[in-house]
């Protein structure tokens, strides 16, 4: 298992439970190696069929998470956002979302945060329901898991960069 905080809604922290799919391999400096050097090949298997998601069934039981929103990022982004960004932070965040289901870790950062912000304007049954639907789509496909540089996002470095 792996457990990191990860901002939630109002930007309360919490810890995210997930499967661990990479190792602390680090470079002669101590820095870790980059994601697609770290991960392991059970934990492609797990990405690939986000089968890593599921102990955050846990999160979403706590209250922490939900089923549908803004998926919960790093701690360090927190500085980073704008504030449109920042809005992702006003619903609890989700297992998945319309950034997953229209692109995953294949989209910029900018398209990844327009559809957090559209979902947290446009929140209701219908469309959590849809939502849902695409993901298990999505995950039966495999369709958005990785792009093709990296095995997960790059880091997001803010919006001047």
């Amino acid at each position: 298992m792996f457990i990191q905080a990860r901002p939630g809604k109002n930007e309360i922290l919490f810890n995210i439970i997930k499967l661990k799919t990479m190792n602390e391999k680090r470079d002669p400096n101590g820095d870790l190696l980059p994601d697609h050097l770290r991960i392991t090949r059970f934990g492609k298997f797990f990405r690939s069929a986000s089968i890593d998601e599921l102990p955050q069934l846990i999160n979403v039981l706590r209250g922490d998470m939900s089923f549908v929103g803004p998926r919960p990022l790093l701690v360090a982004y927190l500085e980073l956002y704008n504030e449109e960004q920042r809005k992702r932070h006003d619903v609890r965040p989700g297992i998945t979302g319309l950034a997953q289901v229209y692109g995953r870790n294949t989209i910029s950062w900018e398209k990844k945060f327009s559809f957090d912000v559209r979902y947290t304007l446009q929140i209701n049954l219908m469309l959590d329901l849809k939502i849902l639907l695409l993901t298990i789509w999505k995950v039966l496909k495999k369709q958005g898991i990785q792009n093709n540089e990296q095995e997960t996002m790059p880091i997001f470095k803010g919006n001047n960069q």
